[in-house]
């Protein structure tokens, strides 16, 4: 559900966008596109979103580096850690739609 949600505001704003429901088809989106964000949940079904962006950083560490992790797990001090360590952005379930848009738009800048 929360899925819909952040593709319809998205989309709303104007993006375009790839959505994937598991980490291996968001591998592969990765792979054969150029995005200027990814949205990437911490779970998910196969490949978690940590090793989703550990191969990302691999072959692109541009693409890293625009990656935002959504997570309702955010004081989990290996996911904390995570996070700190790459300095990336994360947004803790449950957020605002607004909140989402700020954080890509910030991305963009």
């Amino acid at each position: 559900m929360i899925v819909s949600l952040i593709q319809e505001a998205l989309a709303a704003q104007g993006a375009l966008l790839d959505v994937a429901r598991d980490g291996e088809t968001a591998l592969r989106h990765l792979r054969q596109n150029q995005y200027d964000v990814t949205v990437c949940d911490w779970k998910m079904p196969g490949l978690n979103g940590q090793q989703v962006f550990e191969q990302v950083q691999s072959f692109d560490p541009a693409a890293a580096n625009r990656f935002i992790f959504i997570t309702g797990f955010a004081a989990d001090p290996h996911i904390a850690l995570f996070f700190n360590k790459h300095d990336v952005k994360y947004l803790v379930k449950p957020f605002s739609i607004s909140v989402l848009i700020n954080c890509v738009k910030e991305l963009l800048s």
